[in-house]
């Protein structure tokens, strides 16, 4: 199993990057926390990503956090029944690491169903599968990393409305990430026209 992987970032989209390992390119799904420090660092950069990798029948999948906790708490995610590794990348995009599990730990069904694809039978399971399960990870957990502040409450509150209109998740991620380029601490009306016009262009 791959987990870790250390090379150059030959493409980067704001649900995946393509690291080059020895000449050998890897295409690494990736939150969206992920996203923005890895765009901080460039094309052509050296970048470092802890890895889970996820074994189907018929694939392959590498799932890529610039952080352990990330990985961590990733993987918690995906052991709760109806969460899959996709939903639960969607998750750590809607939700930075210390929102998340102060949510699970106070039993906030409402704050985790503002993520895209969690409804409140899945955020109240979460609670109930992960509560008692995430304690560790508060301020950094025993990983000793600090909780990353890269995507805040307001790109959750964003995400929800674009999936309130009916939009996608790999649409809603790329509006999300040209807005954060282009008025990042706007309020979120100006956030939502916004990322509409760039939805309107893709």
């Amino acid at each position: 199993m791959i987990a870790h992987l250390r090379g150059q970032l030959l493409g980067l989209r704001p649900e995946a990057a393509v690291v080059d390992v020895a000449g050998v390119g890897y295409r690494v799904q990736v939150p969206l926390s992920t996203y923005y420090r890895l765009e901080s660092i460039g094309l052509g950069g050296e970048v470092a990503l802890h890895i889970h990798t996820h074994v189907r029948e018929d694939s392959l999948d590498l799932f890529g956090f610039s952080e352990p906790l990330e990985r961590t708490l990733f993987e918690r995610l995906i052991a709760v029944s109806g969460i899959g590794p996709k939903l639960g990348r969607v998750i750590l995009s809607g939700l930075p690491p210390a929102d998340l599990i102060a949510a699970l730990r106070a039993g906030d069904a409402a704050r985790l169903a503002t993520t895209p694809g969690v409804g409140k039978k899945t955020a109240e399971r979460m609670i109930l599968e992960l509560r008692d399960k995430v304690s560790d990870l508060a301020d950094g957990g025993p990983l000793g990393t600090p909780a990353p502040a890269a995507p805040t409450s307001a790109d959750a509150d964003l995400a929800a409305a674009l999936e309130s209109l009916g939009y996608r998740t790999r649409e809603i991620e790329r509006a999300i990430a040209a807005v954060a380029e282009t008025d990042p601490e706007a309020e979120l009306g100006t956030r939502l026209r916004l990322a509409l016009k760039q939805l309107a262009r893709i």
